[in-house]
């Protein structure tokens, strides 16, 4: 078991967050992020700055009973289709029964947008965030183990 983030888009406290909890359950962290960043990890993969560069590799990565952390709704759904937890940074336990329904949101605020509408950008990250990313991080580890 490994945890894999997808770090180009991944706040720095939820990274703090993660190598904490990789120390305490003694598993590896990968991060992944493009040349474009500067990222503190022990175990970096860089890759280029092609569209969804990162996202592939991080699929590569991924297997069965691994924990990704991404806000991306794409990469979490084929990351679940490979057998891997998925955690948004703010918290969001991403699950295969649900993850359709969040598509197909995203396709529809995207067609909107795309015809000239405009949708709210992400909310400012909280203290509420940390909390919620820490304790759903550690419940999904702590079940992934058993």
């Amino acid at each position: 078991m490994k945890i894999i983030i997808d770090a180009d888009a991944t706040p720095k406290n939820a990274l703090g967050i993660c190598r904490k909890a990789a120390m305490k359950f003694s598993v590896s962290l990968v991060t992944v992020a493009s040349f474009n960043h500067r990222i503190e990890s022990d175990l970096h993969v860089v890759v280029g700055d092609a569209s969804q560069e990162t996202d592939l590799q991080v699929v590569n990565l991924s297997a069965r009973g691994d924990l990704v952390v991404t806000q991306d709704w794409g990469l979490a759904a084929m990351v679940l289709g490979k057998g891997a937890a998925a955690l948004s940074p703010t918290g969001r336990v991403f699950r295969k029964e649900t993850i359709d329904f969040l598509l197909e949101e995203r396709n529809l605020k995207a067609k909107h947008r795309r015809s000239g509408g405009r949708t709210r950008g992400p909310k400012k990250r909280t203290a509420e965030d940390d909390t919620r990313f820490k304790k759903n991080l550690y419940r999904l580890l702590q079940s992934l183990q058993a």
